[in-house]
């Protein structure tokens, strides 16, 4: 800081209202230090943790359970929101052909449900990938195929990741599958439900899926939303400002650092320290003088997947017990369904009825995304009724949200950029932090992205000279954490498979 940690003339501004982007304002506000923060949404705070409020529903962007290992964070949300924090059970389960199926699968519960015919079908398809494999498989769907046999395949793989990523299966490299399945197949999966472990200390890894996979989680009474909807209330209260529908278009900097941030209204944000949640493309771009072109390469390099909600309010009490829902049926273009009824019954603004969110995931300016609004709930109707959930005529109201970069891709090039893009800045402006996912181009969830903003909030207020990049995936900090480690905790996705001129 140019003034000294602590100083009493520090002024930080802080671009975005999402989780991190508040979590970072909360503690500065702790420490004394005087914060402004900037959100370009005129209505919601939360980022895509918040809740969206239609016509008295309330729904929440992608659903957010409130879990960590991190007691830190866990005592912070009681701190916030205290007797507000609901505690839920959690089910999520995959629908296939008018049936559901555990989540994660279970070989005895996927067969029954597959029934006698389709079952044989299976395993007659996994008997001949295993006599007959794919040699040297280069594509995702190649390589799943050998493991699990093309009908199974075609069942529990192909679609929803085609939903998720936008590219069909048989333009994925196959190494993506190789790391994300490692030394899973049909015959060891069948194996280990027909004949299980006893229980006792023999079974190393079923604690390991009880943390993963948690059976209960709390989460606000009103949504997500409602948590950084009260840290906006207890800034405010002690005099710091987070001021909505304020579009950051340019991120005026000197030779020292950032010296101020220009709004698209024209006005100048000075401060003396800067935190970032804003995609790191987007940060990157708005620099006033320019960065690098090596720099601005690597910056537009970085690539996003598109978000939108369509929120169905329907004439039915109950529809299905899950919090979620994952879609594998090929004839539909829906990935996921929320019933935020089972999130927290306080979400609807009538108990006789109920609204469930179905998730279209897309990119920017695709037939999707531009869609009409009306159009998009004619499609997310006539799709609930194709799934066998309800009747059209008992779709009583809808409404659509849209969230551009809702989720970074984490290709096999991401981190070769973001190491390029965090020695530029390291260098040229010091005063300028990133935190959480966006903003770092990381694998957080929200619990970890609030984590490095506690970092990066102490660094600013007390000169701590912690490293946000060594918080992990748990939401823990490693100071000894090397670079090598950090990489390695990085989240995979797919990548195109090259194909030779």
């Amino acid at each position: 800081m140019l003034n000294g940690p602590g100083s009493q003339r520090d002024h930080v501004v802080v671009m975005g209202a999402g989780p991190a982007g508040l979590t970072a304002a909360y503690e500065l506000n702790k420490h004394g230090v005087a914060v402004t923060v900037l959100e370009q949404d005129p209505k919601y705070v939360g980022g895509i943790a918040r809740t969206v409020e239609h016509n008295g529903y309330r729904f929440d962007i992608g659903g957010h359970r409130f879990f960590s290992k991190n007691q830190e964070v866990e005592d912070l949300w009681t701190e916030i929101l205290g007797e507000e924090m609901l505690t839920r059970g959690r089910l999520s389960r995959i629908y296939y052909r008018g049936r559901y199926f555990d989540y994660p699968l279970k070989a005895t519960n996927a067969l029954l449900n597959l029934g006698l015919l389709e079952t044989a079908r299976c395993m007659s398809s996994y008997a001949l990938a295993r006599v007959s494999p794919v040699r040297e498989p280069r594509t995702f769907e190649d390589w799943v195929s050998n493991q699990f046999g093309k009908r199974l395949f075609e069942i529990f793989f192909k679609t929803y990741t085609e939903k998720v990523w936008g590219i069909p299966t048989s333009e994925l490299s196959a190494d993506w599958a190789a790391q994300r399945i490692k030394g899973l197949d049909l015959f060891e999966v069948m194996k280990n439900a027909l004949l299980p472990h006893r229980n006792g200390n023999g079974n190393g890894d079923r604690g390991a899926v009880i943390k993963t996979l948690i059976d209960q989680f709390r989460y606000p009474r009103l949504g997500p939303g409602q948590m950084w909807e009260r840290v906006v209330e207890l800034l405010s209260e002690s005099g710091a400002h987070v001021r909505m529908g304020e579009k950051i278009v340019a991120i005026e900097r000197d030779g020292s650092g950032v010296t101020a941030l220009r709004t698209e209204g024209g006005e100048s944000v000075p401060g003396t320290g800067f935190i970032s949640s804003l995609p790191i493309r987007k940060l990157v771009m708005a620099l006033h003088p320019a960065a690098p072109d090596e720099v601005l390469a690597a910056a537009k390099a970085l690539r996003y997947r598109d978000f939108l909600t369509v929120a169905l309010v329907i004439d039915r009490a109950e529809m299905f017990p899950d919090n979620w829902v994952y879609i594998h049926e090929p004839g539909v273009k829906v990935g996921r369904l929320q019933n935020f009824k089972n999130w927290s019954p306080h979400m609807v603004a009538d108990g006789s009825k109920t609204c469930i969110g179905l998730e279209y995931f897309c990119f920017e300016g695709d037939g999707l995304w531009s869609a009409d609004d009306a159009d998009l709930v004619k499609l997310a109707t006539s799709e609930l009724a194709e799934l066998g959930m309800c009747r059209p005529e008992e779709v009583v109201d809808g409404v659509v949200v849209r969230v551009p970069k809702a989720y970074p891709v984490y290709d096999d090039e991401y981190q070769r950029h973001v190491a390029t893009i965090r020695d530029y800045l390291g260098a040229a402006v010091p005063n300028l932090h990133l935190v959480g996912r966006n903003g770092m181009h990381k694998y957080n969830n929200q619990d970890h992205s609030m984590m490095t903003a506690l970092v990066v909030a102490r660094n600013i207020a007390t000169g701590a000279g912690l490293d946000p990049w060594k918080v992990n995936t748990d939401a823990e900090y490693h100071e000894e954490a090397r670079d090598t480690e950090l990489e390695r905790s990085g989240r995979q996705a797919p990548r195109r498979l090259e194909i030779a001129s």
